[in-house]
């Protein structure tokens, strides 16, 4: 079960129908929602798995755009002193 923002909550259960076809059931507060096949669950699972994808890298690349910081100075006798001097 999880949680949402607004305090519904979605559920995910494997059920049996009449047929004797395990379906797997989402449900919105205790309401069915989707009664699906495992074929169709799987297709849906990739799907939401790849529009998450795509939302990750939208978003790592609206923060890679940022105008780039500026260096720390270099301070005399630092690293790279230590480095040459050796």
């Amino acid at each position: 079960m999880m949680e949402m923002n607004n305090g519904n909550t979605v559920d995910i259960t494997l059920e049996e129908d009449e047929a004797g076809q395990e379906l797997v059931v989402f449900s919105l507060d205790h309401r069915s929602l989707l009664r699906l096949t495992p074929y169709q669950a799987r297709v849906l699972a990739t799907e939401l798995i790849m529009a998450v994808n795509r939302a990750e890298v939208r978003g790592n690349l609206k923060r890679s755009h940022r105008p780039p910081r500026m260096p720390e100075p270099v301070v005399s006798g630092g690293l790279l002193r230590q480095l040459f001097t050796k």
